[in-house]
C-alpha cells in the first residue's frame, strides 16, 4: 500500500494539489509494469466535494481519506453551525460518507459503469485548462483538446492559497473567518458569476417592463463575460482561414488542356 498525504503542510511545505499527485505516482506505477501489485491511498486536505473524490478514483486511488472535511464537520458541530450542535460527530461522518458514495454512484450510473473497480483508473473525464505537457505525463491518455497552464502556474496557484492559509501577518484576518471563495453561490468578495445581481436584475427588470434597450445592457454584460473568464467556451479564439484563390487563366488553361 502506498498512500499519498498532505498532512504535513507547513508555511514553507506547500502541498502537490492530490489529484496531481494521485495521477503522476498511478502513471509512473502503470509506465513500469507494477501497477496491480500496489493499492494507492490519498489522504489529503483538498477532497471535500463528490467531484473531487470522483477525479481521485478515475486517475487510481483506492482508498480516499478526506480528513479536512471530517475535522470541519467536528467543528461545525462544535460551534453549533447550522443547527449541528446536536448531532453525533460519528453520525455526521458515516452522512458524510454516505453522500459522497450515493454521489459516485451517480456519476457511474451515467456512466453506464456497475463497479467501482471498473470506474477505478478508468479516466472518464475531459481535462480543461491544462497544457499537453502536463496531461501527457501526469494524466496520460485524457482528452484535451484546449491545452491550457503548465506546472509553474499550478504552483503558483498553490503558493497563493498557501499564503492565504498562513498569513505573514495573522492579526490582520483575527476578525474574519477563512474566505467563502464563492464557488457555488455568488458573494460580493467570491468568484464571478455570470448570474449576478447586476445580470439577474437586468434580465428581471427588461422582461418584467418590456425594456429592449435594459435587455440589450442586459446581453452587453453577459457577452462581456470573456472579460472575466465566465465561459470556457469565451476564452478560445477561432481563426477564420480563406482558402487561397485559383486565377480565372489556371482554371480556363485546365479546361482547354483536357
Amino acid at each position: 500500500m502506498l498512500v499519498i498525504s498532505d498532512r504535513d503542510a507547513r508555511p514553507r511545505r506547500q502541498p502537490i494539489p492530490s489529484l496531481l499527485a494521485c495521477g503522476a505516482l498511478h502513471h509512473h506505477l502503470v509506465r513500469n509494469k507494477t501497477r496491480t501489485q500496489v493499492g494507492l491511498v490519498v489522504e489529503a486536505g483538498d477532497v471535500r466535494e463528490v467531484h473531487h473524490i470522483g477525479t481521485l478514483l478515475g486517475y487510481g486511488a483506492n482508498a480516499i481519506n478526506p480528513y479536512l472535511a471530517f475535522a470541519t464537520i467536528d467543528e461545525m458541530i462544535a460551534a453549533d453551525e447550522f443547527g449541528l450542535g446536536d448531532l453525533d460527530p460519528t453520525k455526521a461522518h458515516a452522512n458524510y460518507i454516505k453522500a459522497a458514495g450515493l454521489g459516485i454512484l451517480k456519476i457511474m450510473s451515467k456512466m453506464g459503469i456497475s463497479t467501482v473497480a471498473s470506474y477505478t483508473g478508468a479516466q472518464i473525464f475531459e481535462a480543461i485548462g491544462l497544457s499537453s505537457e502536463v496531461v501527457d505525463e501526469y494524466f496520460t491518455g485524457t482528452v484535451s483538446r484546449l491545452g491550457g497552464v503548465g506546472l509553474d502556474v499550478l504552483a503558483e496557484a498553490v503558493k497563493e492559497r498557501q499564503a492565504k492559509a498562513f498569513p505573514e501577518n495573522p492579526a490582520e484576518r483575527a476578525h474574519r473567518t477563512l474566505e467563502v471563495g464563492g464557488q457555488y453561490q455568488w458573494r460580493r468578495e467570491g468568484e464571478y458569476h455570470l448570474f449576478n445581481p447586476d445580470t439577474v436584475f437586468k434580465l428581471q427588470h427588461a422582461t418584467r417592463e418590456g425594456r429592449y434597450d435594459i435587455f440589450k445592457e442586459y446581453t452587453g454584460l453577459v457577452d462581456d463575460q470573456s472579460e472575466r473568464l465566465g465561459d470556457p467556451a469565451r476564452l478560445v479564439q477561432v481563426q477564420v482561414r480563406r482558402p487561397p484563390s485559383i486565377p480565372i487563366d489556371r482554371g480556363r488553361a485546365g479546361r482547354e488542356h483536357r
